[in-house]
Formats: C-alpha cells, structure tokens, sequence
C-alpha cells in the first residue's frame, strides 16, 4: 500500500472512531445527562453502535483497515433502523407500539426547532460510518493483489 493510501486508511479509522465515541457519549447524555428514556428502537440503534466505537478504536490502534468487515454490517444495519425511527417520527400514523420509554414517533428533545431529532442525528452518525467503512473496504480491495495472476 502506498504511503497516501496508508494516511488516508489511518485518517478514516481515526474519523470513524471519533464519529463512533461522539454519537455513543451524545447517546448517553441523552438519557443519563437528560434524564430521557430510550424507546425500543433507541436500545437496538445503540446495540449497534457502541460496539463500534471498541471495534474501530482497536482498528486504529492496530491499523487495521479489514475492519470493514466488521463495522460496515453493523452501521448499515443501524443506518436501517435510525431511517426507520426517522420515518416513523415524521409519518406517526404509520407506528405502532413501542413499549419502552413511549412511543417510538414521540419527539424528545427537538434541536434546531425539530430539525434534529435524535434518531435524525443517529441517521447521520450511521451514514458517516457507513461511508468510512466503504472507503476502508476500497481501500482495502485496491490493496488486495491477485493471487494467480
């Protein structure tokens, strides 16, 4: 791997750490800080989360930049959840019944005048290490050399 592309692999590991840690302490704050309490599609975004803020520290640490594999399910899986909390919110009618905390279309703590909501912000945290962990696996693949050529 050139050296570009090994700065470039240690920025995004280093990016998706950090994205990782602000959503999984901004999650906390919500609910410990603020004193809300997570509904059930809340517990399952964090359940994917805060592994990723383990797994991607340990990935930079070790410049790992295989960890694609492991990340890239976990976030695309809680991308899929945030954007079904997000479409609940905006069509209520369509949800039905979360148990923990209230209903999973209920709005807590509206910022920028409900511009942002909080699956709304974990939406774009997922999005965020989506695209990192895409960059990570080409970065990954272009490295891969033929092994027959």
């Amino acid at each position: 791997m050139t050296e570009s592309r090994a700065s470039l692999g240690r920025g995004l590991l280093v990016l998706f750490t950090l994205v990782a840690g602000v959503a999984t302490v901004g999650s906390l704050h919500f609910s410990l800080g603020l004193g809300l309490v997570p509904c059930e599609l809340c517990w399952y975004q964090r359940v994917l989360m805060y592994p990723l803020v383990v797994v991607g520290g340990v990935a930079t640490l070790e410049r790992r930049f295989a960890v694609w594999k492991t990340t890239l399910p976990l976030s695309l899986g809680g991308a899929a959840v945030a954007a079904y909390h997000v479409f609940l919110q905006v069509t209520p009618a369509a949800a039905g019944s979360c148990s923990i905390g209230g209903g999973c279309a209920a709005v807590q703590h509206p910022m920028l005048g409900g511009l942002l909501t909080i699956p709304r912000l974990a939406l774009v945290a997922f999005a965020l290490l989506s695209a990192f962990g895409l960059g990570l696996a080409w970065l990954a693949r272009s490295h891969e050399t033929p092994a027959n050529p």
